[in-house]
């Protein structure tokens, strides 16, 4: 500070500069990152560009051009492929992707209709063989049982586990003529019911009688009345012993008319009771008994009954008078 001629203070004021480059902050850093990470995103996107098929860029340009009308229609782009990269490999400059090395599993598959049924059919007799099997050893076993081994037959049919249990020459199942099942055929049917249970198959039940015509009872009672009785008298003490009511199908009496002894029509082991296991073919054939079947020509078309022809009419014949 001088003074002047007036003795009036003058101030100045000097700005001391600092020589070379100062400190400006990390701003420019984030500009650079920025700049880096935006590089690295394009160079990555030419590369996928670069690796991707012509068929998949069009879907791709088709999906952000119209996202509703690919995602309703479908087609590639659409997402129906998990990744946009087809294939792989080490030539990355190819534009239409490359040659997929790892072995290619079809997505598609056929299904060969019949052999699946013939592997379904082989299980279930594989299941029902097992059930012979056990019950077989059921009567091997059984103390009870096995005085009456050789009045219970087992084989396996078309339509499956067959279980018969015949009369005896001095044991029958049943009083002469009636359906009154024996103690010991009580039995019989009490350890097959357990057995049956463990398996989920349908059953059938049938009773047969012997050629011999029935000689008392009611008027119009026979062999087919009594077969069906004994049938049912079956059914009636298997469920009593447990069985489950919703595996009983099929009750009938065929009387002699499927005799187990063809030669003799009057032998003891025509008198019988069959018990069938029931494969699931015919279950399902019983299922379908007295619905239409179409056998035309034309698919889908329904079956029309034939025309009833004209009955020609016949001679007046005379009827012969019955004696009382």
């Amino acid at each position: 500070m001088a003074k002047n001629k007036d003795d009036k203070q003058i101030i100045i004021r000097r700005i001391k500069k600092v020589q070379g480059g100062g400190h400006h902050g990390g701003a420019w850093k984030i500009a650079y990152a920025d700049f880096v990470t935006a590089m690295m995103a394009f160079f990555l996107l030419m590369w996928l560009l670069g690796s991707t098929t012509k068929g998949d860029l069009k879907g791709i340009s088709d999906f952000f051009n119209t996202p509703l009308k690919v995602a309703l229609m479908g087609g590639s782009g659409a997402g129906d492929s998990s990744s946009v990269i087809q294939g792989g490999g080490q030539d990355l400059t190819k534009s239409f992707g490359q040659v997929q090395k790892a072995e290619r599993v079809d997505e598609r598959k056929t299904i060969n209709l019949q052999a699946a049924k013939e592997k379904v059919a082989k299980m279930e007799t594989e299941k029902l063989e097992a059930l012979k099997e056990k019950i077989e050893h059921l009567i091997q076993d059984s103390d009870k049982l096995k005085q009456f081994s050789e009045q219970i037959r087992l084989d396996l049919t078309p339509e499956g586990l067959r279980i018969q249990i015949v009369d005896d020459q001095n044991r029958p199942m049943f009083d002469s003529g009636k359906a009154v099942m024996k103690s010991y055929t009580r039995e019989i049917l009490r350890e097959i019911a357990v057995a049956l249970n463990e398996v989920d198959n349908r059953i059938s039940i049938s009773g047969h009688t012997d050629a011999a015509p029935y000689a008392s009872g009611l008027l119009g009672y026979s062999n087919w009345e009594l077969s069906a009785d004994r049938a049912n008298a079956a059914r009636r003490e298997m469920l009593a012993d447990g069985l489950n009511i919703e595996k009983v199908m099929r009750v009938v009496g065929l009387s002699s008319a499927v005799p187990f002894d063809e030669s003799d029509p009057m032998a003891p082991s025509n008198r019988r009771i069959s018990i069938i296991v029931m494969n699931k073919k015919t279950e399902d054939t019983i299922r379908k008994d007295g619905k239409v079947v179409d056998i035309g020509e034309g698919a889908g078309s329904e079956a029309q009954p034939p025309p009833e022809a004209p009955i020609p009419e016949a001679p007046a014949a005379k009827l012969p008078v019955l004696k009382p």
